[in-house]
């Protein structure tokens, strides 16, 4: 379990360093935000023609405690969401994607001719148990503000995932295939592609953000430099 101290971080004691961890306090702390991980769940079921849909956007807070910005971090170190074996970040975004798909042979071929996504997206992000004084609650607004920023372009990137695997796979057609048994491995192949796209744009997009001098590290010296 990672837990911090409650040292407030001074400017001069060096930078946060992400990916490989951080540094508060002189104590090396495993801390990085968790890229969206990739939960999808394909289910066969017979519908109708294509229609517009909408993802399902939750958030699910986890309680954290402290008077100061400083304990407020240090107790994210020590409740955020788990990351590996010991590691925990500070917030995360995951979601579960469904399908309502069919496929129909015609002649000697397979087409998809349904394809219709269910997508749920949570944003998994800190709160404060109980009522902060004024001047912490102005810094940690801020900060807060700022991380389920950089989480929503997370879900932006899945939301654009979905819509591009929809957009791929509809009207798919594999010659030589009346069973379509070979359209699922060729469906499969292209998710795969499409998917390792989206996991790289949100590992290209957290190298920017937790880079040294990056938002997140700005919002981490303001949140433990702050009252």
């Amino acid at each position: 379990m990672l837990a911090p101290r409650s040292t407030a971080l001074k400017d001069g004691s060096g930078p946060i360093r992400f990916g490989g961890g951080n540094h508060l306090a002189g104590r090396r702390v495993t801390r990085h935000f968790l890229s969206s991980a990739l939960t999808a769940f394909f289910a066969l079921a017979p519908a109708a023609a294509l229609a517009e849909w909408q993802a399902v956007e939750e958030v699910r807070p986890y309680s954290i405690s402290g008077k100061t910005g400083a304990e407020l971090y240090e107790s994210i170190g020590a409740r955020g969401p788990k990351a590996g074996v010991t590691g925990r970040v500070i917030a995360h975004t995951t979601f579960k994607l469904t399908w309502t798909r069919k496929y129909e042979p015609q002649g000697n071929a397979c087409v998809i001719v349904t394809n219709r996504p269910k997508l749920i997206i949570t944003y998994t992000l800190p709160k404060p148990a109980s009522e902060l004084p004024a001047a912490v609650d102005s810094s940690w607004q801020a900060f807060i503000s700022g991380v389920a920023a950089h989480e929503r372009v997370h879900g932006v990137t899945i939301k654009e995932m979905v819509k591009e695997i929809e957009a791929t796979s509809i009207g798919l057609t594999v010659a030589d295939d009346p069973d379509c048994k070979k359209i699922r491995v060729e469906l499969t192949r292209r998710l795969g592609e499409i998917s390792m796209r989206q996991r790289q744009r949100g590992r290209d997009f957290d190298k920017i953000e937790m880079g040294d001098g990056g938002n997140i590290q700005q919002l981490i010296l303001k949140l433990v430099n702050g009252p």
